[in-house]
This record gives structure tokens, sequence and C-alpha cells, in this order.
């Protein structure tokens, strides 16, 4: 588990150019289409327009020994509450249920077929890293995924996805790009899984734009105790005596990154200096003060993520609901990416649902709604998003993706803060994968 092996990208999909986006889209709106007909002349998810209750399902993974996401469910809870208390959507109740994936192919599946009972108008603000096994059956009863965590392919081409984020494959490739600029040799310390496989070559994407050598792919098991064989690989590769620069160790595990730290605290004495880099997700303000804060490892290190740093006022809204509607609840922490995804995946069913100004609300309107244009404004969370035809970014092998922007994020002072104003665009990064 010490080499780089041959993976084939799932994120190309064999796309040549724009004109296999144009029939990737293509087929999407064929799938649209036959997901319309198949319900045959039954509609699902449907709020009829006269006061009855808006149902929608938010899944995740909780209580398993690999990543968990429990803050997702339970902002999607609370922010059902708020709404609820503050007159409903257009006058109607939001009701949002959950459900468990457990890092598991057939519990993501069966969450899908449960939101397919339940009717359920959309999946809102979900985690799961098994896109091809839940946006099947999704497909099939025409149930829109909406602001997925962004942790598969599947998310930026199945036509029923409508991301609010550029997912890993954005913020691997910015920071490759950004470490590329200050780092000797880079080690990438990723999971032995299918979502950890479509990580080096993101990576790299980054690292090879700006002039840089590829990173050491080191394999991980996602629920390890302990990784002291990857820390020393990693370490070994990183301290190059050759090398201007300090290396740069950047770990991606999850939920096992502070895992994967506790290692790593131990064995880089033995060792030259070197820095590490993350993007959240892996990492976040509560990750950094468990490793020690200002003395600790992520000192001085590059994060990307996909939205302001969590201090930014831009975020008071989301806060004074967690304060108001989830006060004690410590699965909800505001630093985390997943909750911050969910807030704002329910600002864009929001929206939708103002939108059709008190009309039908169900899978089919939805759907409508976000392909013929609805512009979603974030109060600066993210670019404006639009999910037309021609607002999709013409990158091959990511055909349902809108927003490629991350931020750029730097720890200092053991305090996670912006390190340059304003949004980096990586779609033409993420052009530049390669299989």
């Amino acid at each position: 588990m010490t080499g780089r092996r041959r993976i084939r990208s799932t994120f190309r999909n064999n796309l040549p150019g724009a004109r296999g986006v144009r029939r990737v889209r293509a087929a999407g709106a064929l799938a649209v289409c036959a997901a319309l007909a198949a319900g045959c002349g039954v509609v699902p998810g449907t709020s009829d327009g006269t006061g009855s209750d808006i149902t929608v399902m938010t899944w995740a993974p909780e209580n398993t020994d690999a990543t968990n996401k429990p803050g997702m469910p339970a902002m999607a809870q609370a922010y059902a509450r708020w709404i609820n208390a503050t007159g409903g959507l257009n006058g109607r109740k939001l009701k949002v249920l959950t459900c468990n994936d457990h890092n598991e192919r057939v519990a993501a599946a069966k969450c899908a077929r449960r939101a397919a009972d339940e009717d359920v108008v959309a999946v809102v603000g979900s985690y799961s890293q098994f896109g091809d096994d839940f946006l099947g059956p999704l497909a099939s009863a025409g149930i829109p995924y909406i602001g997925g965590y962004g942790v598969t392919n599947d998310e930026f081409t199945n036509p029923m996805s409508y991301p609010v984020n550029g997912g890993s494959p954005a913020l691997l490739a910015g920071l490759g790009k950004e470490l590329a600029e200050v780092c000797g040799p880079v080690a990438l310390v990723r999971p032995d899984s299918i979502a950890g496989d479509q990580l080096p070559q993101l990576l790299d994407s980054g690292l090879r734009a700006g002039g840089h050598d590829p990173a050491l792919d080191q394999l991980a098991a996602e629920n390890a105790t302990e990784y002291g064989t990857q820390t020393k690989v990693a370490l070994e590769h990183t301290t190059d005596p050759e090398s201007r620069r300090k290396g740069c160790v950047v770990p991606a595990l999850g939920d096992r990154t502070n895992t994967f730290m506790d290692s790593f605290r131990r064995d880089r004495q033995d060792y030259p200096a070197v820095r590490t880099a993350a993007m959240l997700g892996s990492v976040d303000q509560t990750v950094i003060n468990a490793n020690g804060g200002r003395s600790g490892p992520y000192e001085d290190s590059y994060i990307t993520g996909w939205y302001p740093a969590a201090g930014d006022v831009r975020w008071a809204q989301m806060k004074k609901v967690i304060s108001e509607e989830a006060f004690g609840d410590n699965r909800i922490d505001p630093q985390d990416a997943g909750v911050q995804t969910t807030w704002i995946a329910y600002t864009v069913l929001k929206a939708v649902v103002e939108s059709l100004e008190g009309g039908e609300v169900s899978s089919i309107t939805v759907r409508r709604a976000l392909d013929d244009g609805l512009r979603v404004t974030t109060g600066g969370l993210t670019p404006t998003l639009r999910w037309r035809l021609e607002d999709l970014l013409a990158v091959a092998g990511f055909p349902r993706l809108v927003n490629a922007r991350v931020t750029l994020q730097v720890v200092r002072e053991g305090r996670l803060v912006a390190a340059r104003r304003g949004f980096v665009n990586t779609s033409k990064l993420l052009e530049s994968v390669e299989d």
C-alpha cells in the first residue's frame, strides 16, 4: 500500500471534449423525459397547493467506523423547525425525513427506495459515497437530488442531481494548484475506496498546472485505528534533502484524519519539518483545535473549502437558526462543511418553492423550476446558482457542474482564516484531469 497503482478515472467517462459534454447533456434530457413518463399518470412527491405538507428527505452516514455526517440530517431538521415556526414554505409545513446510509451500498439504495415510497419532492443536502446506488432509484422515481456533498462522480453526471458546490474535484484541484507554488515533494494519504480512487488525479491536475510533479499516492484503510505505516512513507517521500522547499503531506481521510494525525505527530519528530495541507471535510476548526491549535501540525496549512470561512458574517443567519432551533445539539457544528452544504441546499429548496407561487409542489415542478433557469442567490456563500443546460460548465466528465469555485483558507495562530478574498475558479484545472 505504498506505491501508486493504475486507476482508471471515474471522472473522465471517456467524454471527448465539448462534443462529449453535449452527448451527456442530450442523454440527460432523455433520462428526464423517461422519468416524467415513468409514473403512468401518477405524480410522485406532490404537494397540491392546498396547504399540504412538503415532504423531503436528507440522508448521511451516522455511527459508522468511517466517515460520519450526523450534522447534515440534524441541520435539515433544525431548518424545518425554523421555517415552520415562521410560516412554512409559502404557508405549507416542511416535513423532513432522515435516513442513515451507514456508509454501505445496500443501505444507500434502501434510503433512495424509501424516498420514492414516501413520495418526497426532493432529497436535499445529503451525503453518501454510493451515488451509483442511490441515484438510479431516485431517477426512476423522478426525484431530484439537490445539494449533495459532492463526494461522488455521479453527482456531477446524473441529470437528477443539482450540485451546489464543486465537490472533492474542485477542492483537490484548487489545493494542488496552491501547493505547487509552496511545496517540495507532495504525498496524498487517502482511503483505499471507490471514492478515494478518484482523488489522486484531481490533486495532480492542480500540481501539474503549477509545474509540479505528481503527488505520491498513499493508500490507507478508511476505518484504520492507526496509520504508522502511511505516515512513515509519506514523511520519507516529502523530506527529500535535495528539495529547496518543505514537502507537504495531504491527508484526505474524512473522519479518520484525526487518527492519522495522531500517528503523524509521533513520527514527524524523527524527520525534517514538513507542511500539511487538506481540504475542508477532512479538516475543519474542530480538527485543528483537537490537534493542538497554533502549536499543532496544521499551523500554516493551506486548506481549500467551497464556502467562506466559518467566521464570515455571511453565515450569521445559519448560526442564528442553529442557536434558536438546535441549541445544545452537538451534532450540528456550524464550522462543518456538511452542515454548511445542507443549509445551502435548503436555501435552494426554499427558492424553488417560492418561485412556484403557491402552485403545485412536486418532484416534477421542482425539477422544472430548476431546469428552466431559476436563479438562486445564497447571500454570497456561493456564486448565484442556476442549472439550465447553458449554465452547466463545459468540463468533460463533470456535465452537471455549475459551481467550480473554491475558497483558499490558511491556519494562522491556530485559527482557520481566509488566505485571500473571494473565490478561486477551478474549471480550467478540472478540464486537465487525466486518466
